[in-house]
């Protein structure tokens, strides 16, 4: 390293990921405070000025996949790091749910996080809409922490320099401590960032972050571009938590800023130490592994962020769809242009994707809309960065009124009524504001930790994941009656009526077999559901959970009446009657998991 005649610049401040980011960017969220907890005393000594801890999807998989209890992650994380700023992601109105919240539950939500050990808040809104921070904003300087501002990065025709320097401005008006341009998707170039980041020291007086996933390779290069035009704080991964759709490796930020003169005030050897635990702690969830954990400049045309790009593989894999992602990245820039070029990060990038896997899955582009995107388009969410789709927005919504003013101004007050709702299993306001956040699952989350029957998803040891994730092999030999024959299979039709043809060759003859599904003769689905045959028989295009069921035996319906809700990718979407008649059967209830080709509801025409 270069340390001769160099000048000493001003001192660099480093924000470390690897709590809450990074394995939400590289393994679905999915580790766990016990192994978290051994590595937060050198942690505490490696001289960050904060540690990204919490937010974002951490307490959402929590409560959902690992069954933990969030707030006791809180506790017990800001006991083992005393000496260190923790920060939390906090989504403004949307706080850490996928809707917006009434005021009361905003101002609860961040008092109980002060109380339970945040520093720093890094408050944003999805849309860039300063109306839906005012309120988080407000608690954070009322709680005497720091509130920190965030400015949403994306690329679009509606984004602008000087867009982007007015939402700052108001960012500093509303009384934020410091701003944070936030790169969720690894969009920045190296120039863009040196002329945004001058725009924006020249106009205002605050310490300015830097927060950008190195999907695209760039975010390195645009740190250092970001340093050398004034910004003082930057967000690094630990480096065997970091690339990829995370971020730039601490280590490797730190050196080269030492190097150019800056004052960084990290301990390197500890750092190492640290490095080494996580390598170790990654291979433990090696099953949630993103297939994009490298350099993918293909973000630079779907502009996928990285959290979603690892949890978006998942969920196509849950989905059984795994081999339509390419297909999924493809429509993502199409679903977020009809919407109004909204940046892609919670809960926009739930909304464009999960409408986008929708479409895809659906076989025909809207043929099935999300509730979020109706909300969306009603102005629900917040101001769209330029006009949406006037099309599709009459098709989702009709004549319905379009929202005008701050969302959250519709909302009455909501705790007293979570608190009622709760009283027979929630033991104090953190269980209520788990409940608020997610409703069914929380409810089960708290009702099992009360019975003692709480139950994490399973790790899979290397071995069995292995073979669990070999492709199915094409060719092979099969031996029946004494004679073996040869069987390679060379292609599929589609599923028709519940047949599929499969093409082969026996011992080198070519072959057609036409294959019926077994529930077309027992008339139900492994369910125990009845299978999907008339025009009566409702069904979903998609697999998910039952979050709501609308009608009962005996109702009558008309065509486009609501007849139950499913969640799919944590999004909801509401299933209509497509034809008028009388319910003759309900085959469901709430929390059923529900899969396409069955008949969850019949109506007699």
């Amino acid at each position: 390293m270069n340390t001769n005649n160099i000048e000493t610049k001003k001192r660099i401040f480093f924000t470390d990921v690897a709590l809450r980011d990074a394995h939400q960017s590289l393994i679905a969220t999915r580790m766990r405070t016990e192994d978290m907890l051994p590595i937060c005393e050198k942690l505490d000594r490696a001289g960050y000025w904060s540690l990204e801890v919490w937010g974002g999807a951490t307490f959402d998989a929590c409560v959902r996949y690992l069954k933990e209890d969030p707030w006791q992650r809180l506790r017990q994380l800001r006991q083992a790091l005393p000496n260190t700023r923790l920060q939390m992601l906090l989504r403004g109105q949307n706080l850490l749910g996928y809707r917006h919240y009434a005021d009361d539950v905003v101002a609860a939500f961040v008092d109980k996080s002060a109380e339970n050990g945040i520093d720093v808040f890094r408050v944003f809104d999805a849309l860039n809409d300063e109306r839906n921070l005012v309120t988080a904003i407000n608690a954070v300087k009322r709680n005497q922490k720091h509130a920190q501002g965030t400015l949403c990065y994306t690329a679009s025709p509606a984004h602008t320099l000087s867009s982007f320097l007015d939402f700052a401005l108001k960012l500093e008006d509303m009384g934020c401590d410091s701003i944070v341009i936030k790169d969720m998707a690894g969009l920045l170039t190296p120039s863009a960032t040196e002329e945004l980041v001058g725009h924006l020291k020249s106009s205002i007086d605050l310490p300015l972050f830097l927060h950008s996933h190195d999907t695209s390779g760039m975010a390195s290069m645009c740190q250092l571009k970001a340093v050398e035009a004034g910004c003082e704080h930057i967000d690094t991964a630990i480096s065997s938590l970091a690339g990829g759709t995370s971020h730039p490796p601490t280590e490797t930020m730190a050196v080269a800023l030492r190097d150019a003169g800056y004052q960084v005030d990290l301990d390197l050897p500890l750092l190492k130490e640290i490095a080494d635990y996580f390598k170790e702690v990654r291979k433990k969830y090696h099953q949630y592994e993103s297939a994009y954990s490298g350099v993918d400049t293909g973000v630079l045309l779907n502009q996928v962020p990285g959290g979603m790009m690892s949890n978006l593989a998942n969920q196509l894999k849950d989905q059984g769809a795994l081999d339509r992602i390419d297909e999924v990245f493809a429509e993502i820039p199409r679903v977020r242009k009809d919407l109004g070029f909204p940046p892609l990060v919670t809960p926009t990038s739930q909304i464009v994707g999960t409408q986008a896997v929708v479409n895809v899955l659906t076989g025909g582009r809207y043929k099935t809309i999300t509730n979020e995107v109706k909300l969306y388009l009603q102005g629900r969410y917040g101001r769209t960065p330029a006009k949406v789709d006037a099309d599709l927005q009459a098709h989702a919504i009709g004549n319905e009124m379009v929202l005008e003013g701050r969302p959250a101004d519709l909302l009455s007050d909501e705790m007293d009524k979570l608190r009622a709702e709760t009283a027979d299993f929630a033991k104090n306001e953190e269980d209520v504001l788990i409940y608020a956040m997610f409703p069914d699952i929380g409810q089960d989350f708290l009702e099992q930790r009360e019975a003692g029957t709480l139950q994490p998803e399973v790790l899979l040891d290397a071995e069995s994941s292995a073979s669990s994730a070999a492709p199915l092999a094409t060719e092979f030999n099969i031996s029946l009656h004494g004679e073996t024959y040869n069987i390679q299979l060379t292609g599929a039709g589609p599923h028709e009526q519940h047949q599929r043809h499969l093409y082969l060759t026996v011992d080198g003859m070519p072959e057609e077999v036409l294959l019926e599904s077994l529930n077309e003769y027992t008339g139900q689905t492994e369910s125990g559901r009845p299978t999907s045959r008339g025009a009566g028989d409702i069904s979903t295009s998609m697999p998910g959970n039952v979050v709501d069921i609308m009608v009962q035996e005996g109702d009558a319906v008309a065509i486009g009446d609501p007849l139950f809700v499913i969640e799919v990718m944590k999004m909801e979407t509401e299933i209509k009657a497509q034809v008028k008649g009388k319910v003759a059967a309900v085959h469901i209830q709430k929390g059923d998991r529900v899969t396409p080709g069955e008949a969850l509801i019949q109506i007699e025409i």
